[in-house]
């Protein structure tokens, strides 16, 4: 994937890197949303569906006031019956899924990268039961949908905000910095009926100055919208524990590639285990 050239300036140079100091804090997002959120911000759609191949027949509405009106749209989405086949877990949006190990030291590894599964919820009883489990990352880039649901039927125990500054989620960001120890994040901790208690985190980005969570759901249905996020690259990540899942057989051969799998919003991603 070739990096544009702002990103590469921004992460590549020492000046860029000295103006990226600014634009990760919460302050540049929130100023940037507000932009995004008013209707001056409308002449920014046309160019961005031609920039990303967006087809209007995805879209439930075609009049929007704003630019994130249109970024944060909801679609006509006809998944595959998710209800059906309950023991199969679910992508919860579109995006580009990696499957990372959760190894010695309750961490994973990304490239260069080495991320502490404590760090990441700063929770270390917590972070100890997914030792030895796999942690599922949902890239979403620009031209993804950017609504996502709930994996699987059952309880959401705890809800958790962790404040941060916001890099962006291209591969350069992810090869140079923590991003995902960095940015601001949420998470929701699930008791599944299928799953176990599984962990579903949402990872706000550059100029993504608001994850929106639907936060009222005690009670979590499997296919139900969780939440979306403004304007932005951003990130879902799934924790599992050890022996819940088998991924399906395409996602492990592109594991053993390096390589990320597509997915869409209630696409059948892995079995449970018996």
């Amino acid at each position: 994937m070739k990096e544009s050239f702002y990103i590469r300036f921004l992460y590549k140079t020492a000046l860029g890197r000295s103006i990226l100091k600014w634009l990760t804090q919460p302050g540049f997002s929130r100023l940037a949303a507000r932009y995004l959120n008013s209707p001056a911000s409308g002449w920014l759609i046309p160019l961005y569906i031609k920039k990303y191949h967006i087809t209007a027949e995805a879209c439930v509405n075609q009049n929007y006031p704003s630019f994130n009106s249109f970024f944060t749209r909801e679609r006509n989405i006809v998944p595959q019956d998710i209800e059906q086949a309950s023991s199969r877990l679910v992508s919860p949006c579109d995006g580009f899924l990696s499957v990372n190990s959760i190894q010695t030291g309750i961490s994973f590894r990304i490239k260069n990268i080495s991320y502490s599964i404590e760090q990441l919820l700063q929770n270390q009883k917590l972070a100890a039961e997914y030792q030895n489990g796999i942690c599922l990352i949902f890239r979403l880039a620009p031209q993804n949908y950017h609504r996502y649901c709930f994996v699987d039927n059952g309880l959401a125990v705890k809800q958790v905000s962790i404040p941060g500054i916001l890099h962006c989620m291209h591969p350069i960001a992810l090869n140079t910095y923590p991003v995902y120890i960095e940015n601001s994040r949420e998470y929701t901790i699930i008791n599944t009926r299928n799953f176990d208690t599984i962990v579903q985190m949402e990872i706000g980005a550059l100029i993504v100055g608001k994850i929106h969570n639907h936060n009222n759901h005690i009670y979590t249905e499997r296919g139900a919208e969780k939440g979306y996020f403004e304007f932005g690259g951003s990130t879902i990540i799934l924790l599992i524990k050890n022996d819940i899942v088998q991924m399906e057989e395409y996602i492990i051969d592109n594991m053993q590639k390096g390589i990320e799998t597509a997915v869409k919003y209630g696409e059948f991603i892995a079995l449970r285990q018996q």
